[in-house]
């Protein structure tokens, strides 16, 4: 099968992180931080390197502050509950996925209100003052996708973080598609809390995620329990990272998620972003050559996008056109509405969704012309 369903996991994985996982099982699968012996140790040594290998690539000097999460939406939640209270007031961007928008709802329970700043296409300037606007004398956090998932355009987070930074609110960052595949280093900017999967761009494992804290203020655990610290204590520890990592980890994910940034280390993510735009960019341009094929974004190029490209063919549901690419052409493509309805309201798609393909760094360019040959058949 041709995959090219990455922006929900990316696959195959490395056979790094495959052995790095399977490793873990067979000869180090013990509980890390909860005992003095051999197989615990080792297991403690496998999360630290990962945090080590976490914050080199993310360009911070505290590995400690880099928390392991189920996944991406696990870190937004702990930023955004752990953050927020009655009164506060929160920003967001038109193209934010239900990881964000679903708390924020929940939220306005118990008094908290939010704002949606729109995002305009290929325009940073007008974006940034949407977000100037939105702001409340009772905002306390901004949060932001790096990247739509859906739609692959950028938006401007750096310039973005240095006005919540005069503003004296604290900015939280949506990674997930960006993390691995774009270079991100959180000494050259002002974002105080990045949150990223590790099955994506990272190559790890399902199941595994980060919450890296880039500030002096960090959010309330809401989660409490045994850290296998200050067990004679009642109250949860207020020390990074064990304030947000209760319960046993997921050990052979995190030693598959550190095969997997060792992965991304050793190619750099600007190498691996350049390769995988050329094939978007490929892709884009066979696509924009077919009549009745609908393409809601300017060919994409490393300033203003991800290698995500989102279509749809004239009179065909999306998911009607993935399904045929799956069972006549062995092609994996996701279509609908990705979980993020606010983005498919600013394309204007939110009655049709879209089809939409990403990339990665095994794909070959000899897969996206078949992958083309394939949509032109279908149209």
């Amino acid at each position: 099968m041709i995959y090219l369903d990455n922006g929900a996991t990316t696959f195959p994985k490395p056979a790094s992180v495959i052995k790095a996982v399977n490793e873990t099982l067979v000869k180090y699968g013990a509980n890390p931080g909860r005992s003095g012996h051999r197989l615990s140790m080792k297991a403690s040594e496998i999360m630290y390197e990962c945090r080590l290998n976490a914050a080199k690539l993310f360009g911070i000097d505290s590995p400690e502050n880099v928390i392991f999460t189920n996944n991406c939406t696990t870190a937004l939640n702990t930023v955004i509950k752990g953050i927020l209270k009655p009164g506060d007031h929160a920003v967001i961007s038109s193209l934010e996925h239900n990881a964000v928008v679903r708390p924020l709802e929940k939220l306005k329970e118990a008094g908290v209100e939010y704002s949606v700043a729109d995002y305009v296409p290929y325009d940073d300037e007008n974006t940034i003052d949407n977000f100037r606007q939105a702001i409340k004398d009772n905002t306390k956090l901004v949060i932001c996708t790096h990247a739509s998932n859906v739609f692959g355009v950028k938006l401007p987070v750096e310039r973005i973080a240095a006005m919540c930074r005069i503003y004296g609110i604290l900015f939280c960052v949506d990674a997930a598609q960006t993390a691995g595949v774009v270079p991100i280093s959180l000494k050259d900017t002002c974002i105080d809390f990045l949150c990223t999967a590790g099955h994506k761009g990272l190559y790890g494992p399902m199941g595994t995620g980060m919450l890296i804290i880039n500030s002096n203020i960090t959010p309330d655990s809401f989660i409490q329990g045994g850290t296998g610290s200050q067990s004679s204590n009642k109250s949860q520890p207020s020390i990074l990272p064990d304030k947000y990592e209760s319960g046993t980890p997921n050990l052979p994910g995190i030693a598959g998620l550190n095969a997997g940034i060792k992965f991304v280390l050793s190619r750099t993510p600007q190498k691996l972003e350049n390769y995988e735009m050329k094939l978007a960019q490929r892709m884009f341009d066979m696509l924009s050559k077919m009549k009745n094929v609908i393409l809601y974004t300017q060919r994409p190029d490393l300033k203003n996008s991800v290698p995500v490209i989102s279509f749809n063919i004239k009179n065909l549901d999306s998911e009607d056109v993935a399904s045929v690419l799956n069972d006549k052409y062995g092609i994996a493509v996701r279509a609908g509405l990705h979980c993020a309805p606010l983005a498919h309201q600013s394309f204007e798609t939110e009655n049709t969704g879209t089809v939409r393909a990403v990339m990665s760094a095994f794909l070959k360019y000899e897969q996206i012309n078949y992958f083309s040959r394939a949509v032109n058949q279908i149209n």
